[in-house]
């Protein structure tokens, strides 16, 4: 069964410390209802930049990266019905999905 990441994009803040722990009870019951699912839980992450060719830039692009998992699915179409229940997207963020490849 292959592994696919979700890359979390977006998302605003919770507009209070009540909301913000709501949020992240949310999140904890979204992982344990994951199950075996469940293959790394992520992590959230902090302003990046990115590298290219001709040069650095300090803002994390037009569409900048929050955080991600790691889950397992049969297909990319399951691990996007997995997706769809992420808390993630009551922020108004969303996320990417994408399968990943054995080198």
């Amino acid at each position: 069964m292959p592994n696919y990441v979700f890359a979390y994009h977006g998302g605003k803040r919770p507009e209070s410390p009540e909301a913000g722990a709501q949020h992240m009870k949310n999140w904890h019951a979204w992982i344990d209802n994951l199950g075996e699912a469940n293959v790394d839980p992520g992590h959230y992450l902090g302003m990046s930049k990115t590298v290219s060719a001709s040069g650095i830039t300090n803002d994390g692009g037009s569409n900048p990266l929050a955080g991600f998992s790691i889950v397992k699915a049969d297909t990319i179409e399951g691990a996007m019905e997995l997706a769809k229940t992420c808390p993630h997207l009551s922020l108004e963020g969303t996320i990417e999905v994408a399968e990943v490849m054995e080198m």
